[in-house]
């Protein structure tokens, strides 16, 4: 399945992943991974909804939801005339305008925090993989297992025995009260309450039933 090339539209799920070149490293120490959630924050909240994620050391996994075109909206004091074509004639907002929004805001996420570690750590080059892949989610597919899927990835890759032990997903967040980006309450529904999500969790999910909406690497 093409993952990489199809163009993000707007009031549509995504399951989004990424990963360092060649699986390098992209999470070095505890701030790096805050880092790059306030980015996401700045970047990717005014244009999508963030419903998960899941940060480990060489890539990540988010479930996200492109904004209605009525919500998107570019920066003030920015015309698409300059954003998007500075030497030719202004350009009418359309699908194929909004789309280039949704997928610059994974490429301004991406230059923002590679352009941070590159000077915090001495690096130099690129960062991320490009283009970054995406999987379109349908809104009959199953949400819940795609949550656990996600939450459950730092075990299946044998950086915890345990993922509820993992730090650095949603999952812990989706039952905390504090305020938050990520769009808590419309998740739990999606489990029936806060209890329903911590036994589902607690039980292993079906890995078959999620076969076209995993993106993986061997």
């Amino acid at each position: 399945m093409e993952t990489r090339k199809t163009p993000l539209q707007p009031d549509t799920f995504y399951h989004i992943y990424n990963r360092g070149i060649n699986g390098q490293d992209i999470f070095f120490e505890e701030k790096n991974y805050i880092y790059f959630l306030q980015k996401m924050g700045q970047y990717i909240s005014p244009y999508m909804d963030t419903y998960a994620y899941c940060l480990l050391a060489n890539h990540f996994h988010l479930l996200i939801k492109a904004k209605s075109e009525a919500e998107i909206r570019l920066p003030k004091k920015v015309s698409l005339e300059s954003a998007i074509l500075p030497k030719a004639k202004p350009v009418v907002e359309s699908a194929k305008t909004t789309s280039w929004l949704l997928s610059n805001a994974f490429a301004s996420l991406f230059k923002s925090y590679a352009l941070a570690i590159n000077k915090r750590y001495g690096h130099t080059g690129g960062f991320f993989e490009e283009p970054f892949h995406r999987i379109e989610v349908d809104s009959n597919a199953n949400f819940k297992q795609l949550i656990w899927y996600i939450h459950h990835n730092p075990e299946k890759h044998g950086l915890v025995t345990d993922f509820h032990d993992y730090p650095h997903s949603s999952y812990h967040s989706h039952l905390l009260s504090k305020a938050t980006k990520l769009k808590r309450e419309e998740v739990l529904s999606w489990f029936g309450d806060a209890k329903e999500y911590v036994k589902y969790h607690a039980n292993q999910g079906n890995k078959k039933s999620l076969q076209d909406l995993i993106i993986e690497f061997d």
